[in-house]
């Protein structure tokens, strides 16, 4: 089983204070962070591209997790690998050729994910399970930060969870929408090991022992 890990979105995080956020990111014990690229096309909001991972990957020696919500994800993967992303997830619904850009982003030597939205059923993914490092389940619809998880798609980590076992593969199951922590208990009894928290990590009065209170799971 893989240990779990929270990866905290800097989408909640103040934007005129990046530094600071992964400052807070880094003191709170969290071995990821979670980068939110929008593009204002594929989801209704832009937030940030390549620029600012660059700028921040000197600042943090945590795992860089890039989330794409861009339309044509695939022009954007060597850019953000060269900006110092450890991981690059794509979406499912804004390519074509997933295994094709799932092995170029292997091939920049990062980690390769592809995320679905929630209506987009995790059946999708059975072809290119063995290509994957992570999936990524929306469990909100993305666009904005501080949503209320939709509790169907718990369903759908529950049923991604028995084809990664059936397939005797160990990708990472991540979840990003809505989590907390009573949510992030719900994601984890479902099968889910990797805990985007955004709202929930940022309003936190104790980031520490947020952290700990899941990193120590397995």
């Amino acid at each position: 089983m893989n240990k779990t890990k929270v990866s905290p979105s800097v989408l909640a995080a103040d934007f005129a204070n990046f530094e600071s956020a992964i400052s807070l990111i880094d003191s709170s014990g969290a071995s990821w962070v979670h980068m939110d690229v929008m593009d204002g096309s594929f989801v209704p909001n832009i937030t940030f591209g390549s620029q600012l991972v660059s700028s921040l990957r000197p600042k943090t020696k945590a795992f860089m997790d890039v989330h794409l919500m861009t339309v044509q994800p695939g022009r954007f993967l060597n850019k953000f690998a060269e900006a110092g992303a450890d991981s690059i997830t794509f979406h499912y619904e804004a390519e074509t050729h997933h295994q094709k850009y799932l092995a170029e982003i292997r091939t920049l030597g990062k980690k390769a994910g592809i995320a679905i939205v929630p209506s987009t059923p995790c059946s999708v993914l059975e072809e290119a399970l063995p290509f994957l490092d992570i999936a990524l389940i929306m469990t909100v619809n993305p666009g904005f930060g501080g949503q209320s998880l939709i509790p169907e798609c718990i369903k759908k980590v529950e049923k991604l969870a028995k084809m990664r076992e059936k397939a005797g593969l160990s990708f990472r199951i991540s979840v990003d929408g809505g989590i907390n922590e009573q949510t992030a208990k719900d994601a984890l009894n479902a099968g889910a090991d990797t805990l985007v928290m955004g709202s929930a990590f940022f309003n936190s009065n104790d980031q520490k022992r947020l952290i700990s209170g899941f990193e120590v799971i397995i």
